[in-house]
């Protein structure tokens, strides 16, 4: 068979890496890739969101599945474009990926199907939001409608953070079109938990539970980032939690997709808060999370383009989805200065020993050598029986890789270990 994965990322790699254990693979095509996935796919040079370009590489190329990883391809249409041309794909159509390009659909499904979320109020206007702001309960939480690098989400601890946030986005458009609306809403306390499934639109079958690290500095600390390192599981999420998921947030949501007649197919990321009212959705992903896939896929027993596939087909209900009862650790080494200015074009030494437990996020091929070429570099993921060794093998594998410039949290797991004294 030949697979094409659309994406380019730490979380890319990770797919092919689990998607190349199938013997039936031939080549794996990574559009675009990147100068560390391509030591396991052949890297074509098509953006992510080129969908006319990658539509025509499918066809051109005999294509027999196409994986579409990220979520912009997936909002502008990239599967159906190629399910027009008889490529079988992975990834939700445009009319159910709206479940993360638009945060106002997300909140407003939510509110009509009665799947318990934070309470919001949706504002196209800014002097509308902010006089709002005047009486709204703080900390409040202001979100881009649209999509915007996993960074238009704004925690604000006091009122005039919460203005400058409704500001930058609708006025400054620090986010593009993606703050024409936004959503201000309810402040939730818990512990946070990402919950990725697969689905086939019929039946929802979740992957094991992580811990993902948001912001930049050890002890939670700095500007929020894509991620800086995940754990799975997730110490917080017990079988009891799990099942309370399924019952009022998972199956209600596929449901509640078919009822508005945008049948959902693929991987559907859950984030959650635990809060003290129960568990609760604080936003939807229309693809895997990153870097939550690090540490889920490689714990994954199953073999995953046959999950996938079954998604596409329907058949998830026959297919078996299990999962190793170890431990992961993902610890993301970056560039110093990210989420912010950083300098790239360092030369990357990764030991070959464990170059299979590396997922590359950014990096470029020149004139032979792996050079750094990104906010987030790389992903150290380790698989033990314990956290506590998942954790310690992880780091004494980023002692190992070299690059100048390299920049990594010492706490990964940290918190999900005292969860686990609790």
């Amino acid at each position: 068979m030949k697979i094409m994965v659309v994406g380019g990322g730490g979380r890319e790699h990770a797919i092919i890496k689990k998607i190349k254990e199938n013997k039936d693979v031939e080549r794996i095509y990574a559009l675009p890739g990147n100068g560390g996935i391509a030591a396991d796919a052949e890297c074509v040079d098509i953006g992510a969101k080129d969908i006319e370009a990658i539509v025509k590489f499918a066809v051109d190329n005999g294509i027999d599945y196409a994986v579409v990883a990220p979520d912009d391809p997936l909002v502008l249409g990239c599967v159906d474009a190629l399910e027009a041309k008889g490529v079988a794909c992975f990834g939700p159509r445009a009319n159910a990926a709206i479940i993360e390009g638009s945060k106002v659909f997300s909140k407003n499904l939510m509110k009509k199907y009665g799947i318990p979320t934070a309470a919001y109020e949706v504002f196209d206007d800014m002097e509308a939001a902010l006089a709002y702001l005047e009486t709204a309960p703080i900390p409040t939480v202001i979100k881009a409608d649209g999509l915007a690098l996993g960074k238009g989400v704004i925690i604000a601890q006091t009122l005039d953070e919460a203005k400058a946030a409704v500001v930058s986005m609708m006025q400054d458009k620090q986010f593009g079109a993606s703050g024409d609306h936004i959503v201000i809403e309810e402040f939730l306390t818990g512990p946070e938990v990402s919950v990725l499934a697969f689905t086939d639109g019929k039946v929802v079958k979740p992957m094991i539970s992580s811990m993902d690290h948001k912001r930049a500095g050890d002890n939670d600390t700095g500007l929020n980032t894509g991620g800086m390192g995940t754990v799975a599981p997730n110490p917080y999420y017990t079988e009891d939690i799990a099942k309370q998921c399924t019952e009022t947030i998972f199956k209600p949501t596929i449901d509640a997709m078919n009822a508005e007649g945008r049948t959902f197919k693929g991987c559907l990321y859950f984030g959650l808060m635990l809060t003290p009212n129960g568990p609760k959705v604080i936003e939807y992903n229309c693809r895997f999370g990153d870097p939550e896939t690090q540490v889920v896929l490689p714990l994954l027993e199953s073999d995953l383009l046959t999950v996938m596939m079954a998604t596409t087909k329907g058949t998830l209900d026959a297919t078996e989805v299990k999962f190793s009862d170890k431990h992961a650790c993902c610890v993301i080494m970056a560039s110093a200065g990210y989420p912010q200015s950083y300098e790239k074009g360092f030369e990357m030494t990764i030991p070959t020993d464990i170059a299979p437990d590396v997922y590359v996020a950014g990096a470029k091929i020149s004139d032979g050598k792996l050079l750094t070429n990104g906010g987030r570099v790389l992903g150290v993921t380790s698989i033990d029986d314990t956290l506590e060794g998942a954790i310690k093998a992880s780091y004494e594998k980023v002692e190992k890789i070299r690059f100048e410039n390299a920049y990594f949290r010492h706490d990964i797991g940290q918190r999900a270990l005292a969860a686990n004294k609790e």
